[in-house]
């Protein structure tokens, strides 16, 4: 068995067992790093001497039996816009070099003190502004798929890690689709929590009413269990979730507009197998979505601008042009247009909230689109620009709503189904996410 590329739960109970060593496992994720020949453009950085500590003292505990939780030694990656001490963390951006901060972030701190093992930083799109993945200032990790293709963003590098075999699992951060994107686009479980849910101090922001940092792993299981620790709350009890009937709602409308051939047919195929397997399937367009999407340009753009402003326009050679095109779009709403915007967001959020209370989740394809080709992204920035709003379209209406939201591979390649519950309602969402696995598997 290639232990490597095996789920993080699973490798969890195997050092339980002693099957394997936490200590054998980091060394062979450090090594396999390091040969692989995208390492260098998945990692921004390993941390190996820490690595090879927190191994060591994981395998201590597993020794002595005082395992601290069922991912006690598993060895992930963190994204580089989440704090680690002494390491640099950089948000992917030139504007950020040489960044290093002198404590973790809050999760990592936590994740360390359950016995997670931290293999390094992994390369993102420029400050989290962008859902392709590209970023030609630093490094642009490969899509796993297929090498020639964007492999998603802003979570680029943690998924790929993920996808590769180079990490258990990883931690990103979605704005407006970082998690979920770069999930779907490498074949993987993306898990982007309600906005507050988990601590952000430590964490680079980008637009910090929306920013909320997650999991990207193999299984619903590991995305459950590492969510846990992030967030303080109990592992939700998966094992009768293949017996839950679910009720879901798909979401017609603006999911479908301008979506390709290939995601609306896999998106189709996940929901026939879904009712296939007992699910219970409504159709729907409520109004209040397509309103909530109008709001984008007066939510996103300004605060993600008035954040970066100073550094942006001390030094805007720095930036990747349509980056900087993107954060300088935000400088021409109102502070009055930015505040009634909110206001509207929010009576939105409960009208939404109201027609979607009988339903287990709500359901759409994660992108409309399929990863694009990365050479004519880079020659073409009219289709850099088409492409990316379409990459973020579907998974920006869980941030916009401000639900939990998570991706399952449909078992089409680079095509997931999304799930999204209820605002605050994190769990329930893991058990249902839960049974559509098991059925789509």
């Amino acid at each position: 068995m290639d232990w490597l590329k095996v789920s993080a739960s699973e490798q969890g109970r195997a050092i339980l067992a002693g099957l394997i060593s936490p200590v054998e496992q980091t060394e062979a994720y450090l090594d396999a790093s390091s040969r692989h020949p995208y390492g260098g453009s998945i990692y921004a950085r390993t941390t190996p001497a820490r690595a090879r500590a927190e191994a060591i003292a994981a395998h201590d505990r597993a020794k002595a039996g005082l395992r601290r939780s069922l991912l006690d030694g598993v060895a992930i990656s963190w994204k580089d816009n989440i704090d680690s001490a002494g390491t640099p963390t950089e948000a992917g951006s030139r504007l950020l070099a040489g960044r290093t901060p002198e404590t973790d972030a809050a999760i990592l701190a936590e994740a360390t003190l359950q016995g997670l093992v931290c293999l390094g930083k992994t390369h993102m799109t420029e400050l989290a502004f962008s859902g392709l993945g590209l970023n030609p200032m630093t490094r642009t990790p490969p899509n796993s798929i297929d090498p020639a293709l964007a492999p998603g963003g802003s979570s680029s590098g943690a998924a790929v890690s993920v996808a590769l075999g180079l990490a258990a699992a990883a931690v990103g951060s979605d704005t407006g689709g970082s998690i979920r994107l770069p999930a779907a686009w490498n074949g993987l479980v993306g898990f982007k929590p309600t906005h507050g849910v988990v601590d952000s101090r430590g964490v680079v922001p980008l637009c910090s009413r929306f920013d909320v940092a997650g999991p990207i792993a193999r299984t619903v299981e590991d995305c459950a269990a590492i969510f846990a620790l992030l967030s303080g709350q109990p592992v939700p009890d998966l094992t009768d979730a293949a017996s839950h009937r679910l009720r879901l709602l798909v979401l017609d409308g603006v999911p479908f507009d301008d979506a390709r051939e290939g995601p609306v047919a896999a998106f189709e195929d996940a929901v026939a197998r879904l009712a296939a397997a007992g699910a219970r399937i409504t159709h729907a367009t409520p109004p209040c979505v397509t309103d909530a999407m109008a709001l984008s340009p007066t939510l996103f753009a300004p605060e993600a601008y008035g954040t970066w402003r100073d550094q942006i326009e001390d030094a805007p050679e720095l930036m990747y042009p349509p980056i900087l095109e993107r954060f300088r779009g935000g400088r021409e709403v109102s502070a009055a247009d930015f505040v009634a915007g909110w206001q509207k967001l929010d009576r939105l959020r409960a009208d939404w909230a109201r027609l979607v209370a009988g339903y287990d989740a709500v359901i759409l394809p994660t992108s409309p689109i399929l990863p694009p080709d990365t050479q004519r992204l880079l020659n073409e920035p009219a289709y850099f620009a088409i492409e990316n709003m379409l990459a973020l379209r579907n998974t920006r209406i869980g941030n916009l709503l401000g639900l939990p939201a998570i991706t399952l591979p449909t078992g089409h390649p680079a095509c997931g189904l999304m799930m999204m519950g209820h605002a605050g309602k994190d769990l329930q969402l893991l058990v249902a996410a839960a049974s559509a696995e098991a059925s789509l598997n």
